[in-house]
């Protein structure tokens, strides 16, 4: 009985000590020392379900990764794409032009998508698919 309180007890201190290290300090060292920026959603999305199974530890998490700025992007970096940018991509034909998407997505992410890949699964729709979901095409 004694040996079971052991094995739970370290691996409660286990788990507490590796939500206390903050998930974007962790994963992003070499985020740390900004100060401001756009809160990375990973970053906040993994010290969130810290908070789901602790909720000390997770807090902690937050507040470690917001005082070392591990939590914010770099400058300049970000992880989506306004809509009407996207426009360029799609043809006089209403087809997505897969190398013009390419170049949009490395232009304002910096992320080089191998869109050209393929393994790459291609899904197609039509019109009456959107308005089953209330939507209307806009090419």
């Amino acid at each position: 009985m004694r040996t079971a309180n052991r094995v739970v007890g370290g691996v409660l201190a286990v788990a507490l000590f590796t939500q206390l290290a903050a998930c974007g300090s962790l994963f992003f060292p070499d985020r740390r020392g900004q100060i401001e920026g756009r809160v990375d959603p990973l970053v906040a999305g993994l010290d969130a379900i810290g908070i789901l199974f602790y909720v000390i530890p997770g807090l902690i998490a937050f507040a470690v990764d917001f005082a070392t700025g591990a939590i914010y992007l770099p400058e300049g970096q970000q992880y989506s794409v306004a809509p009407e940018r996207l426009h360029d991509a799609i043809g006089a034909d209403g087809q997505v032009d897969p190398a013009r998407l390419k170049a949009i997505i490395l232009r304002e992410t910096g992320h080089d998508l191998p869109l050209d890949d393929p393994r790459l699964i291609r899904h197609s729709g039509n019109a009456q698919q959107l308005a089953a979901y209330g939507l209307r095409p806009a090419a």
